[in-house]
Order: structure tokens, then sequence, then C-alpha cells
């Protein structure tokens, strides 16, 4: 009986030079170890452009479902990694990220890793980590539902026209919070944290800790600060009747629905998470320091005394 072979999924950002070299070699590599390269198929028309001999590679979906994806490695930056995860949702492949764009938060090396990476995936040498993804649903006036989706980053309910504000009602668990008008609402996981979430004033929430963050985007409010509820906490966002205009509805930037007046949008943990592969252990302060290029000059170095190993990972007390 013939083993069956291995289908990686190629997921890359086709309309840069780089990018389009560093897929040409993990295709390379990947057939020379036996295993079947897929690319999604507009990634595939879109590189052949480019190169003609990616016509020749099989398309997620057409020729592979993704059911049968092992793993899905991801040349370019954090929308890309998203894209990615986007692609297997619905099977189990977790996703691999090399970076080549700028902050890369999601992803796990940077380009200049990427031939020792493409050689341990071949040789399975990864362990693979979860991470807490968000159920979104957009029900009526009338109760409704009307869309469903999910998020890895966040589920944002923004104003859907800039000289209009939006008027809001917030609810934890079925118990109401505060009215107000505002901008939007971030709802973020603790991946999404460095993301969006940061950038109007959120906390950032160690991958570790599995919670979720409220963040209303300017706020007409006294108490409309970040909140962090707990992972099982159900957040409701309902964009009030008498709002002049419409929300819309943003999760990781990736898909969207309009809000009319009396839209409601139920945010709660997904009972799915994104798997991501990793292949080094690495302090998510590290991590911190490295992205945002944060000043640490004057650090004595840990006590060693008595430094914990967490999983793979040391770090002080």
């Amino acid at each position: 009986m013939t083993q069956a072979q291995r289908s990686i999924l190629v997921v890359v950002h086709a309309h840069r030079d780089e990018t389009v070299d560093a897929a040409e070699r993990v295709v390379e590599a990947l057939v020379a170890a036996g295993a079947r390269p897929v690319l999604a198929a507009d990634d595939r028309d879109a590189l052949a452009q480019e190169r003609p001999a990616f016509a020749d590679i099989a398309a997620l979906g057409e020729d592979v479902p993704v059911e049968d994806i092992e793993l899905a490695i991801v040349l370019g930056g954090d929308g890309t990694i998203l894209r990615a995860a986007e692609l297997v949702r619905d099977g189990t492949a977790p996703v691999l990220g090399i970076n080549m764009g700028h902050v890369g938060f999601l992803a796990e090396i940077e380009r200049d890793d990427m031939d020792d990476a493409v050689r341990r995936v071949i040789a399975r040498d990864y362990r693979v980590e979860e991470r807490l993804a968000l159920a979104v649903r957009v029900k009526d006036s009338e109760g409704g539902e009307i869309y469903e989706t999910w998020a890895l980053n966040e589920a944002t309910v923004e104003k859907a026209s800039r000289e209009r504000m939006l008027e809001v009602v917030i609810e934890i668990d079925g118990r109401p919070l505060s009215t107000f008008g505002c901008d939007g609402v971030v709802v973020s996981t603790p991946t999404g944290s460095t993301a969006y979430n940061f950038s109007g004033g959120g906390p950032v929430i160690w991958p570790s800790v599995e919670a979720i963050a409220v963040v209303p985007l300017s706020a007409h409010a006294l108490f409309a600060k970040p909140l962090v509820v707990g992972p099982e906490a159900a957040v409701a966002i309902e964009v009030l009747e008498r709002t002049n205009g419409t929300g819309i509805l943003w999760c990781d930037g990736r898909r969207s629905h309009d809000l009319p007046p009396g839209a409601r949008v139920v945010v709660r943990r997904s009972e799915q998470p994104v798997r991501l592969a990793r292949l080094h252990p690495s302090a998510f302060t590290d991590r911190l320091v490295r992205k945002f290029r944060l000043p640490v000059e004057g650090w004595r170095g840990p006590d060693t005394a008595a430094v914990p190993v967490i999983g793979d990972a040391r770090r002080p007390t």
C-alpha cells in the first residue's frame, strides 16, 4: 500500500517580485522532497502570469480539498497570514508564517530563515499552537440572524459615513453596560491585541491569556474605556435605531457586512481555534521588543536564581 502524497499549501502575496521568487524556491523544495505543493486558485493565476510554470501547480479546492492540506506555508505579512487562515478554515492545517512584509507580528520567522523552515516542515519538526478565534453573528431588528462569520484578530463595528457618529449600546453576557456615540467598537482576541485593538488604545494581551478585549473608538462618554472580559463572555453591540446613518462590520479587515439601524452584532469565542505552526520557543516579550523596537537599555538580566520553565520557553520571575 503506497503512502498518500503530502499536500502543502503555499500562500503568497503574488504581486511582489521577492515573494514570487520565494514561492518558486518553496515549491521546488517541496517537489524535491516528494510533497505536493498546492496554491489557491487566485494565487496560481497571478503567479502564472509572472512564471508560466506555476500554472501546473495543484489548486486548492479544484484539485486538492482543504481537508487534505497538511500545513500552509505563508510568504507575506500579517494580511497574507490572515488570508491563509481563511483558506484553511474548513480544515485542520496549521499556518506557518514567513515574514516578507514589515512588522509581521503573526509570522514565525523572517525571510532569511525560509530554507530552514521548509526543511523543518518536510521533517514535521514543528509544534502547533492554538489561538482563540471569535464567532460573529449579526441579527436584524427583529432578532433574525442575517450574517455569520469569524475572526482571528478582531471584529469591528464602525460607522459607515465619516461625517456621522454611530450610536451603540454595549451588552456583556446579556446585561447592558453603556450607551454612547462613537466611531466604532473593536472586539479583539489576544492575537489581535497588537493590531487594531492596540491602535485604538486597547491593552496588549499575552497569547497565553484567554480573554476578549472590547475597545470603544472615539467614544462620547465618561465610561468608555477598554475592557477585558473572560473568554466565554458574549459581547453584543447594538446599533441604536436613532442612529443617523448605518454601520458596518469588519472582521480581520477582510470580511464585511452592512449594519442598518437596529442591527445587533454578537461576538463570542469560536469553538474552532486557529492553529499556528511554531518552529522555535519564543518569549512573547521578546517579540514585542523586536517588532516594536522597544528600548531595553539598562536591563541587567533576569534573576538567574529562579527561572521557571513554561512549556519550551524560559522566563524570569
